[in-house]
C-alpha cells in the first residue's frame, strides 16, 4: 500500500505542476483569454500604472503650488505648460514615464494600456517634449479600445495644440469632442479646455459663456475660486461689471487663498464705483483695507486701484497722487510697480499731453516689467518713439528760445540771462531743501518707530518719482558736469565749489556745530561764478547770419521729424497737422515742402474742406514728383466699366528690366512710373521703386538720383531692399567726397 500511495502522491504533484505551467503559458500579454486578461489588468493597475499615476499627480501638485498668478494680467483658465517650472519635478515626471512604459512593454492586453499612454503623453507635455507627447496621445486616439480613454487623450491633445498656438487643429479636436458622449469628468475638462482656447484667441464672451456651463460641474476648492475670479475678469473685459461682481463674490465662497480673495474684493469695489459713479471713494472700504495690518504688503495694490478710479472720474491730480503712494509703499514687493508706472505714463501721455513725464515713466516701467508681459512690446515701441520725440521737442524749444534771445538788445539780453540764472539757482536750492528734508525724515525714521516712508499722508520722497530723478540728474550734470565715480569725491582739494562747505566740518572746533553736508551757498549776482555762467549762456545765443541760419535749420529739421513721429509712431494726426503747418508757416521755402503737402493731405480727415487744397498744391507745384504720382493714381477701367488691375506684375517688371538692360532708359522710366501706379501696395512695389532709381540716374542725373534714393528710404522703411538702397546712398556720398579732393 505504501508503494501505491507514493505513486498516487507523485502523480498528484505532477498534475499540479502541469496545471501551473499551463496556466502560466496562458497568461501571455498577447493572449485574449479571460484569465490572462484578468492577470495583466490586475498586475498593470496595482503596480506600474498605480506608481506612474501617483508620480504624475505629485508633480502636478508641485507645479500648481509653485505657480504664481499675476493679478494685473488676465489669469489663464488653465495653467500653461512651463518646462522651466517642470525642471523642479523632472524626477517625478521621468519616473511616471518609466513606470507607464512598463505597462506598454509587459501588459499589452491590459485595459490600462490606453491610460498609461495618456500618462506618458501628459508627462512629456509638462517636460516640453511636444512631439513625443502629442504622438503618445494620438496613438491612444488611433488605437485605443475604450472611448472614454480616447476622449481623455484628445482633451490633452487639444491643450497641447493650444499651448503651441495651433488653434486650427485645436478647434478641429474641439468639434469632434463636442459630438461625443462624455463622462461628467471629461465634460468638465473639455469645457475648461475649450474656454481656454477661446480665451487665448481673445474671444472673451465665448470663453466666459463656456465657463458658466462648467461651474455646475465643479466642487468647492481653490481652483474653483480661481476660475470664478477669471470669469469676473472676462466679464470686466466685455464691460459687464454687474456680472463680474457676482463671480468676484463667489470667490470667497470657494475656499480661496488670501491674495485671491483680496484681489477679488479690490476688483469688486472698483466695479461698485463704476456701476455707481457718484459713490464716494472713502465709503467703499479702501480706508478700512488700508488700516488692516494683514494688508500691509498689499497697500500698493489698494492705492493703485484708487488711482484708477480717480482717473476715470477725470480727477487727474488725485489719481497721480494715489499712484505715487502706491510706488512709495511698495517696498520689496515690486510685482505691482511696473503697472503703476505704466498707468502714470498713460495718464501723462493720454490725458495731460506731458510727453516728457510719460517718457520717464515708460523708462522706469521697462526696467521692472517682465519681458513676457503682454504690454512689454507695446511699451517698448512707445518708449522708443517718445525718446526721439522728446529729443526733437527739446531741439525745437531750445532753438526757438535762442532765436528770441538773439533778437534782444545787449541790455535786455543781460537782464533775461540774469533772470534765467536766478531761476536755475532757485531750482537748485529747492532740490537741496528736498534732499535735506528726505535726509532728516530718514534719520528720524531710523531713530523712531521705523514707519515706512510714504505711509499715511506724509509727503512722498521725491526719489520715488522717475520724472524728478531725471530732472535732478540733468540739473546735476548741467551744474557740476559728468563726474566720474571715484573715492573721496567730496574732498575740498577737488576743484568743486559746490561742496566747499564739506570742509567746514574740519574747521569747526570741539563742541562747535558742524556744517550741513548738503548745504550749498547760492551764487550771488555779480560774483565771478555768476559772470562765468552768464558768459556760458551768452555763448549759446546765435550771433550773426550764419549762426542764426544754423539754428533755424536745426529747428526746421526737428519740426519735420516731430510731425512724422506724431503721424506714424504716436498715431496723432491732429498734432502732426499742427507741426507740419507750423513748419510751412515758419519756413515756407523748406526743402520738405513737397512731402509736407503729401503728408498733410493724408493726415487730414476726408470731411475737412482744406484737405483737397494740399493735393492741388502738390499737383500744381510738383506735378512730376513721386508724391504727386501716389496721389494721382486712379484704377484703370475696362470697356465694360469694371475696374481691372495688372494681372502679371512679374511680367511687367521683367519687361521694364529688359528696357533698362537694353539701354532704353527713357522708355523704361515711363513704363516703371506706370507700373508703380498699378502695383501700389503689391509685393513688387519696392522692386519697381528700386528699378526706378537706376533709370532716373541714367536719365535725369546725379541730383535726381539722390532724391529718388531718399524718397525710397522715406516711402519703404520696412522693405527688404532698404539696406541695398542705403548702401547706394553711402557709396554715392563717398564718391562725391573723393571728387572734391
Amino acid at each position: 500500500m505504501s508503494v501505491i500511495q507514493h505513486t498516487f502522491s507523485f502523480l498528484r504533484r505532477l498534475g499540479a505542476m502541469t496545471a501551473l505551467v499551463g496556466a502560466l503559458s496562458g497568461c501571455s500579454q498577447y493572449s485574449n483569454r479571460p484569465g490572462s486578461v484578468a492577470f495583466h489588468n490586475l498586475t498593470a493597475k496595482y503596480n506600474a500604472y498605480y506608481i506612474s499615476r501617483n508620480s504624475l499627480n505629485e508633480a502636478e501638485r508641485e507645479i500648481y503650488k509653485a505657480y504664481r498668478d499675476d493679478y494685473n494680467q488676465l489669469l489663464p483658465i488653465l495653467l500653461p505648460f512651463d518646462s522651466v517650472q517642470a525642471v523642479k519635478v523632472k524626477p517625478q515626471l521621468e519616473d511616471a514615464i518609466k513606470k507607464a512604459s512598463i505597462v506598454a512593454e509587459r501588459h499589452q492586453n491590459s485595459k490600462w494600456l490606453d491610460n498609461s499612454y495618456t500618462l506618458i503623453g501628459k508627462s512629456r507635455l509638462y517636460l516640453g517634449q511636444w512631439d513625443d507627447g502629442q504622438e503618445a496621445l494620438r496613438y491612444v486616439f488611433a488605437n485605443g479600445r475604450d472611448e472614454d480613454d480616447k476622449n481623455e487623450a484628445l482633451i490633452w491633445l487639444m491643450r497641447a495644440y493650444i499651448a503651441r498656438n495651433d488653434f486650427s487643429n485645436a478647434l478641429n479636436v474641439s468639434e469632434y469632442l463636442r459630438q461625443q458622449s462624455l463622462t461628467r469628468e471629461a465634460t468638465r475638462d473639455f469645457y475648461l479646455a475649450k474656454a481656454y482656447l477661446h480665451q487665448q484667441r481673445g474671444e472673451h464672451l465665448t470663453a466666459v459663456a463656456i465657463l458658466e456651463q462648467t461651474f455646475p460641474l465643479l466642487k468647492k476648492s481653490l481652483s474653483t475660486a480661481r476660475l470664478h475670479y477669471v470669469a469676473g475678469q472676462l466679464y470686466d473685459r466685455i464691460g459687464q461689471y454687474a456680472l463680474a461682481n457676482e463671480h468676484y463674490r463667489s470667490v470667497s465662497r470657494n475656499r480661496p487663498s488670501y491674495d485671491l480673495a483680496f484681489n477679488a474684493s479690490m476688483n469688486s469695489l472698483q466695479n461698485q464705483v463704476l456701476l455707481n459713479p457718484r459713490t464716494d471713494l472713502t465709503s467703499v472700504g479702501f480706508d478700512r483695507m488700508l488700516r488692516d495690518r494683514k494688508n500691509n504688503d498689499l497697500r500698493d495694490r489698494i492705492y493703485y486701484t484708487m488711482g484708477l478710479l480717480a482717473e476715470r472720474r477725470e480727477q487727474y491730480p488725485q489719481a497721480l497722487d494715489y499712484l505715487h503712494r502706491s510706488i512709495a509703499v511698495a517696498g520689496a514687493n515690486t510685482q505691482q510697480v511696473p503697472y503703476t508706472y505704466l498707468e502714470l505714463a498713460r495718464i501723462n501721455y493720454d490725458r495731460l499731453d506731458n510727453y516728457e513725464a510719460a517718457k520717464a515713466y515708460y523708462d522706469s516701467a521697462l526696467v521692472v516689467l517682465p519681458k513676457e508681459a503682454r504690454e512689454y512690446r507695446l511699451v517698448s515701441d512707445r518708449k522708443k518713439a517718445l525718446d526721439e520725440f522728446v529729443t526733437q521737442l527739446t531741439i525745437v524749444r531750445t532753438e526757438d528760445s535762442l532765436q528770441q534771445l538773439a533778437q534782444m538788445n545787449p541790455v535786455a539780453l543781460d537782464r533775461k540771462i540774469d533772470a534765467i540764472i536766478e531761476a536755475e539757482e532757485e531750482h537748485k536750492q529747492q532740490l537741496l531743501r528736498k534732499a535735506q528734508e528726505a535726509l532728516v525724515a530718514s534719520n528720524n525714521s531710523a531713530a523712531g518707530a521705523g514707519v515706512p516712508l510714504g505711509a499715511g499722508n506724509e509727503r512722498r520722497w521725491e526719489l520715488y518719482d522717475p520724472v524728478l530723478v531725471n530732472q535732478g540728474r540733468m540739473e546735476f550734470r548741467r551744474l557740476w558736469g559728468n563726474r566720474p565715480l571715484e573715492d573721496d569725491w567730496r574732498r575740498t582739494t577737488k576743484d568743486n565749489r559746490s561742496f566747499a562747505s564739506a570742509g567746514q566740518e574740519a574747521l569747526a572746533g570741539p563742541g562747535q556745530p558742524q556744517a550741513n553736508p548738503l548745504a550749498a551757498s547760492a551764487m550771488t549776482k555779480g560774483s565771478p561764478e555768476w559772470q562765468a555762467r552768464r558768459e556760458e549762456l551768452r555763448r549759446q545765443v546765435p550771433v550773426g547770419d550764419a549762426a542764426i541760419a544754423a539754428s533755424m535749420k536745426r529747428e526746421e529739421d526737428a519740426l519735420y521729424r516731430l510731425g512724422k513721429i506724431y503721424r506714424f509712431d504716436l498715431k496723432e494726426s491732429d498734432k502732426a497737422v499742427a507741426s507740419f503747418s507750423r513748419l510751412l508757416k515758419d519756413y515756407p521755402k523748406t526743402e520738405y515742402r513737397e512731402e509736407l503737402y503729401y503728408l498733410l493731405y493724408l493726415s487730414l480727415p476726408e470731411q475737412d474742406k482744406t484737405r483737397s487744397q494740399w493735393k492741388d498744391k502738390l499737383l500744381a507745384e510738383y506735378p512730376g514728383s513721386t508724391y504727386a504720382r501716389l496721389l494721382n493714381q486712379t484704377p484703370k477701367a475696362s470697356e465694360d466699366g469694371a475696374v481691372t488691375a495688372s494681372t502679371a506684375p512679374a511680367k511687367s517688371y521683367d519687361k521694364v528690366y529688359e528696357l533698362y538692360v537694353a539701354g532704353n532708359y527713357s522708355e523704361g522710366l515711363a513704363q516703371v512710373e506706370n507700373a508703380l501706379a498699378q502695383n501700389q501696395g503689391g509685393p513688387l512695389e519696392d522692386k519697381f521703386a528700386l528699378l526706378r532709381i537706376f533709370l532716373i540716374g541714367k536719365v535725369q542725373g546725379r541730383d535726381a538720383y539722390l532724391q529718388a534714393i531718399n524718397e525710397f528710404i522715406r516711402l519703404y522703411p520696412d522693405s527688404s531692399l532698404l539696406p541695398r538702397v542705403q548702401e547706394m546712398l553711402e557709396v554715392t556720398g563717398q564718391a562725391s567726397v573723393r571728387r572734391k579732393f
